[in-house]
């Protein structure tokens, strides 16, 4: 047989992919009947905006039951999303059974999340691991152990390779990396954001949620004019009305926010209480300070001065993000689920369809976040730089101490020592 007759069933257009079958109505009973005399348009709105309310209830849930339960819903949100992404796959080629798709793709989840959770381990609780033998070893060879495993998931791809479908079998081997990318990279960001302090997750998340709530709401009340061929039903109005509610959103939760010590200062973990701690002397970025109000607001506002908090102008440009660049991650859903004939990912949640339908935009501003905070905020930690000459050797310790010492005397910081 030639390349052309093997290749015939992957050489096909948009229009041959087979339809996958719609969702089903995951709609609660008791919603149904509630609903029942309200026309489609209205009974949507409804079960959306209970649907909602409950989820941002149960978010503020896990918000105050803390940093851990917060990292759990980020990860068991991934699997959800990874879940959902790879189901697409295996409905659309499932007639040509391919072998070991499933049982591969989630066998690499597991190594992508072990090497990422790994070397936030490393990073954030070496206190903890310095103490534990058996750990030391893990964390030690951690990268060669997450090689080796991804590695034998390499060999088993290979091993599976079948006559008539090479193509398609890497088709589905490139999906399965996307979507690690999309889901494991984008959900490690959140974590690594949460570490940096709460304030650096709820602001960026929750100013998702605003855009998406208000860029619906005034889509639904004053919307006329169609914004992007992907989603028909966005509209410039919707799409306008939802920046600037953003950003008053904003501007006005970092203040509330900035005030507490729970929010604002960097997650860490506490060795001797095994508990994540989050006390601190608040950074400058949350102690009040007085600016000088432009001239031309001065005429408006009538003050000359104003007190704030410097994260509130960060929080302007997390904002401006989360409205103007956030929703493409929400157009690029879209024409995901066009290539795929679906209109949704899932029907997880009635009214918003699946989990990866509302963290479409999420994935994207946790990586904005991460590069501003590593761009414009991150400095030197010292309690991060502590943690890691704690785990030296004592001779090692001595030497950065003796290294230290000198350059604090050269610097004129510190007496030299009468003997030495």
């Amino acid at each position: 047989e030639s390349d052309t007759e093997l290749g015939i069933l992957d050489l096909r257009s948009d229009s041959d992919i087979p339809d996958i079958p719609p969702p089903t109505d995951s709609t609660p009973e008791i919603l149904k009947k509630a609903l029942s005399g309200l026309s489609a348009r209205w009974k949507n709105w409804w079960i959306r905006g209970i649907l909602s309310l409950a989820m941002i209830s149960g978010f503020f849930l896990i918000i105050y039951l803390g940093s851990f339960m917060l990292m759990l819903l980020v990860l068991s949100i991934q699997v959800k999303c990874y879940h959902e992404i790879i189901t697409i796959g295996y409905r659309v080629y499932h007639s040509y059974d391919l072998p070991w798709f499933r049982s591969l793709s989630w066998y690499f989840l597991l190594c992508v999340n072990y090497f990422f959770y790994g070397e936030t381990v490393a990073d954030y609780f070496a206190t903890f691991v310095q103490r534990r033998e058996q750990l030391q070893f893990l964390i030690r060879y951690h990268r060669f152990i997450s090689f080796a495993l991804y590695l034998a998931g390499f060999c088993m791809f290979v091993l599976s390779l079948v006559k008539k479908h090479y193509r398609l079998q890497f088709y589905m081997f490139a999906w399965t990396h996307v979507t690690l990318l999309i889901t494991v990279t984008q959900s490690h960001l959140v974590i690594q954001n949460l570490f940096e302090g709460m304030i650096w997750f709820l602001v960026p998340i929750s100013s998702v949620i605003c855009n998406d709530i208000t860029a619906y709401i005034f889509g639904f009340f004053f919307g006329r004019t169609p914004l992007i061929k992907l989603s028909p039903k966005k509209t410039w109005e919707g799409f306008i009305g939802g920046f600037f509610s953003t950003v008053v959103f904003g501007f006005i939760f970092s203040y509330f926010l900035a005030q507490h010590q729970y929010f604002v200062c960097p997650v860490e973990y506490n060795s001797e209480t095994n508990r994540f701690v989050t006390e601190c002397e608040p950074s400058e970025l949350f102690q009040m300070k007085k600016y000088s109000v432009p001239p031309l607001l001065q005429a408006v506002l009538g003050w000359e001065t104003v007190n704030m908090y410097p994260f509130q102008m960060h929080s302007f440009a997390l904002s401006t993000f989360a409205s103007l660049i956030g929703p493409f991650g929400g157009f690029f859903a879209s024409g995901f689920k066009r290539a795929f004939k679906i209109k949704d990912f899932a029907d997880t949640i009635p009214g918003h369809g699946g989990i990866m339908d509302r963290f479409d935009c999420q994935y994207l501003m946790a990586t904005f976040v991460h590069v501003y905070i590593t761009s414009f905020i991150r400095g030197p930690n010292p309690s991060k730089l502590l943690k890691q000459l704690l785990i030296l050797q004592p001779e090692q310790q001595l030497s950065v101490y003796k290294t230290l010492k000198s350059h604090l005397v050269e610097k004129g910081i510190l007496q030299p020592s009468l003997r030495g």
